[in-house]
């Protein structure tokens, strides 16, 4: 079938808009109508050149759709069903997946990090070239293939743009707060960053009664936002924020401090913003090959400790029903991260907007 789907070329180079094929799915493969997908850094990182990939590629990580088709030996859906997609499939199997850390599973790392499909082959291409497809997923489309691993099924309740927030942000900032650690009642929160990911955080953090949560970000907007989603103190940020917040925490500097960007030299600066005996966690996805200094000295002499959290240490299975429950009964309010919706031509302004900081999670949605 014919599609139209926003391919990068080269890394430095706009998106461009393409009429590209797709073929049917295959064995244990789903055809998703994508319905809307959040505007995520993670895809900005394949333009930068800061994450590397094959290209031609389709980006688009964080969707949601109605399944539309489905390859022999399907069982998790069938048509006409409403699925975020998971962009980290587990195997179900493995010593991770055992160990109910699914996130981890490396089953699907080598194709999906090959731009295809488990087979080694992609579903995409224009003229006999193969296209490839990011995170196994590639749904910068009005459709695309993915494993059904890829696919969890959500109420039709939820709005798709919700659900495709599900598929990444809301996951990745809710989980480091509920799954990495386990943020209580009474701590203090400071987050830095007050995207999707971060705000998802502050949401979480409120849900869990935290009662200090302080948002750290550059803009005056996201500062804004981030108080419309619970955040109790916010701040811009700048060499004065580790002053500030221990100010707000009776001196000592915050129980978790959450980094959801993934900038190095403000890792650094969140290791000082941490209480003696507290936590930093990195959430945000660093540049490859980039390096963070956080001294040992201080780690050991201060009982610090810094915790990795990737997709949220996520079940996706368990966790995304579990967040658009939350949304649903007013506990989540997820759709106040959207900041605005764009056509999927207009791929390149929600960018601009996006580094500009000036809005919430934008969404490209599809009629």
């Amino acid at each position: 079938m014919k599609i139209r789907a926003a391919v990068l070329y080269a890394a430095n180079q706009p998106f461009a808009i393409e009429e590209l094929d797709l073929a049917p799915p295959q064995a244990g493969e789903v055809l998703v109508r994508v319905q809307a997908v959040g505007v995520c850094h993670s895809d900005w990182h394949l333009v930068t050149g800061a994450t590397k990939h094959v290209m031609p590629v389709v980006p688009g990580h964080e969707g949601a759709g109605i399944v539309a088709a489905v390859g022999p030996g399907v069982t998790r859906c069938k048509p006409g069903d409403l699925v975020a997609l998971n962009w980290a499939p587990s195997c179900g199997a493995c010593f991770y997946c055992l160990h109910d850390r699914p996130s981890l599973c490396s089953a699907y790392v080598g194709p999906l990090w090959a731009g295809t499909m488990m087979d080694g082959t992609t579903r995409l291409s224009k003229a006999g070239r193969p296209y490839f497809h990011f995170s196994g997923l590639a749904c910068f489309a009005d459709h695309c293939v993915v494993p059904q691993d890829c696919c969890v099924l959500l109420d039709h309740k939820v709005p798709a743009r919700v659900a495709a927030l599900i598929g990444c942000a809301v996951t990745t900032g809710v989980g480091a707060a509920l799954n990495t650690v386990k943020v209580l009642a009474g701590d203090s929160v400071a987050v830095f960053g007050a995207g999707g990911v971060g705000l998802s955080t502050i949401m979480a953090a409120r849900l869990a009664g935290a009662s200090t949560i302080i948002a750290v970000d550059r803009t005056e907007t996201k500062c804004a936002i981030a108080r419309a989603c619970g955040a109790t103190d916010a701040l811009l940020s700048g060499p004065q924020v580790p002053e500030a917040i221990r100010a707000l925490t009776g001196g000592r500097g915050a129980d978790y401090v959450f980094e959801a960007v993934g900038i190095p030299a403000l890792q650094e600066q969140c290791l000082e913003c941490v209480r003696p005996g507290g936590t930093l966690v990195l959430s945000g996805i660093s540049p490859m090959g980039s390096g963070t200094n956080l001294p040992g000295a201080i780690l050991t002499r201060q009982e610090k400790t810094v915790a990795g959290s990737y997709y949220g240490s996520c079940n996706t299975a368990r966790d995304f029903p579990r967040y658009a429950d939350l949304y649903l009964c007013g506990q989540l309010p997820i759709d106040k991260l959207i900041g605005r919706e764009y056509a999927l031509a207009e791929i390149n302004t929600a960018y601009a907007d996006m580094l500009a900081g000036e809005t919430g999670r934008g969404v490209i949605v599809f009629g």
